[in-house]
């Protein structure tokens, strides 16, 4: 028997898009909702296999929806879509009983196996998401990000920050502009939660990417 799916999401092409792929792949779309009131109403009333929410919906959001989903049709299994990746969305989400968590940038790769795994009772994350889980451990346990986390340019332009060369510096050896080298600079600094000058440079000294 196909697996049958709710969905609710406030952007009507989105949803448009988002129940091709399902049926494309083989699942059964039962109904559709627009934000989480709707979705609870649809899930008590069609009991579905799994019930897919946007994280951000007008009303009721996704989190609060997946609660009182729990509640009214115990066996359905809640997804949820979204562009957060932070730890914390994660957890509440693991709290609120939601059993897969997929970002949106991954969904029309990685949906088909999330929907497998919740139905197999297990609990699925986004690949986006494990990468970054795993990321933050390593800052937490080790502390410090992974080099690997940044780009072969990203690694160039710390190296050259390290070294003590300006933005304008740096554009001129690797022959970018000057707004694309701050902006180098300022998604590397993210990637490493560091945000002053004397930071990076002691994290490229301890990472062995310059010298002393």
């Amino acid at each position: 028997m196909p697996v049958g799916i709710v969905i609710a999401d406030d952007h009507p092409i989105f949803r448009q898009g988002l129940r091709f792929l399902l049926e494309s792949e083989g699942f059964t779309v039962v109904g559709e909702g627009v934000d989480g009131m709707e979705a609870i109403k649809l899930a008590e009333k069609l009991r579905p296999d799994i019930v897919m929410l946007d994280f951000s919906m007008p009303r009721l959001n996704g989190l609060d929806a997946a609660r009182e989903i729990r509640r009214v049709s115990p066996r359905s299994r809640v997804i949820l879509l979204t562009a957060h990746r932070e730890e914390q969305y994660v957890l509440e989400a693991i709290n609120a009983g939601i059993k897969g968590y997929v970002l949106k940038s991954e969904a029309a790769i990685v949906l088909g196996e999330a929907i497998q795994e919740v139905t197999r009772g297990n609990a699925y994350l986004s690949p986006g998401i494990a990468r970054h889980a795993v990321d933050s451990f390593l800052v937490k346990c080790v502390g410090e990000a992974p080099a690997e986390v940044l780009s072969p340019r990203e690694l160039q332009v710390l190296r050259l920050i390290a070294e003590g060369h300006t933005t304008r510096e740096v554009a001129a050896q690797l022959k970018l502009t000057v707004k694309t080298a701050e902006s180098y600079r300022t998604t590397l600094m993210g990637k490493l939660d560091i945000h002053e000058t004397a930071s990076l440079v002691r994290y490229a000294v301890r990472r062995g990417l310059v010298t002393p």
